[in-house]
């Protein structure tokens, strides 16, 4: 199955030009890269001297204005350009962790029901206990298969897809109309719970890896979970009625203990107070119609999307 690569960029670094040289030493080969840009002047400024990473008959780069940029309609556009069976979508600081990437999520759509597949994400050594602790948490060890039938168990865990890097049958992705046109976060789970709706499977891949953490500051943190409140608050007949705040209690309960048991327990300050802000903004962005619009661009990350 041939297999094109979308990347995101947004003020592009190093990191984007090692992920660029890793992808090309795939056992898979990529057919197109599809870079989807916002700034140009930033990608230029990265690029000169560099422009021949980006072979004209392998790669295609477009530019979008930051006031033009959506987390959906952006990546629909980048689709536009795909030629392969399947595509996989990365963002711009999601770093290959070996040359098996492509082939090992490409073999996941082998499966007939599975629409989209995506990688597991490991901290690095730029990372204290408690980001390599949440990432182990979030992206486990053994594979998953998820569908219509496990909603009722799992509940928005069931939804959960992380587009950082993900692979996606293009003909499923085209029938089910692609992602939302329009949404502050949160498009891959939005189109993955519509590909489970419509009767197809959401695969998780752990042998899939690519190197991909933050150390977010608090106020980062809280922005982030308020554009994610938003996004269930816009998106009521995807998040509603679903829990979501039982799977943050386990983690916290479950991070306490791991940095008890791992003589770190300074960093349990951290977590708490880190805690704190993904809840409240989280429930600040579920409540984003009755804030007044200063309020609101003092807590999303993304100011541009309110300017529409």
């Amino acid at each position: 199955m041939a297999t094109d690569i979308i990347i995101l960029t947004y003020k592009p670094d190093e990191k984007f030009l090692k992920t660029i040289n890793l992808l090309k030493k795939q056992t898979i080969k990529p057919g197109k890269i599809i870079i989807a840009n916002t700034n140009k002047r930033y990608f230029d400024e990265l690029m000169a001297g560099a422009e021949d990473q980006l072979e004209a008959e392998t790669f295609l780069v477009f530019h979008v204005a930051e006031k033009d940029f959506d987390h959906g309609k952006t990546r629909n556009l980048a689709v536009t350009h795909v030629s392969a069976d399947s595509f996989l979508m990365m963002t711009q600081d999601a770093i290959p962790a070996d040359e098996n990437l492509i082939e090992n999520l490409a073999k996941t759509l082998d499966e007939k029901d599975t629409a989209v597949s995506y990688a597991r994400q490991l901290a690095t050594n730029e990372n204290d206990e408690l980001e390599k602790f949440v990432r182990n948490f979030n992206y486990g060890t053994e594979p998953l298969t998820k569908s219509k039938t496990d909603i009722d168990k799992m509940g928005i865990k069931a939804f959960f897809c992380s587009n950082v890097c993900a692979i996606y049958k293009t003909e499923i992705f085209r029938e089910l109309g692609g992602f939302v046109e329009r949404t502050v976060f949160n498009e891959d789970m939005i189109y993955a719970r519509k590909a489970i709706d419509a009767g197809y499977a959401i695969r998780y891949e752990p042998k899939a890896l690519v190197y991909h953490a933050h150390n977010y500051t608090f106020r980062q943190q809280l922005k982030r979970n308020f554009d994610l409140g938003v996004s269930h608050a816009e998106y009521p007949e995807v998040f509603s009625g679903l829990a979501t705040e039982s799977e943050g209690i386990k983690m916290v309960k479950s991070a306490t203990i791991h940095l008890l048991k791992n003589g770190k327990p300074w960093l349990i300050i951290k977590l708490f107070c880190q805690s704190l802000a993904k809840y409240r903004g989280f429930r600040l962005g579920l409540r984003f119609r009755s804030l007044t619009q200063k309020k609101i661009h003092k807590y999303t990350s993304n100011p541009n999307y309110w300017k529409f």
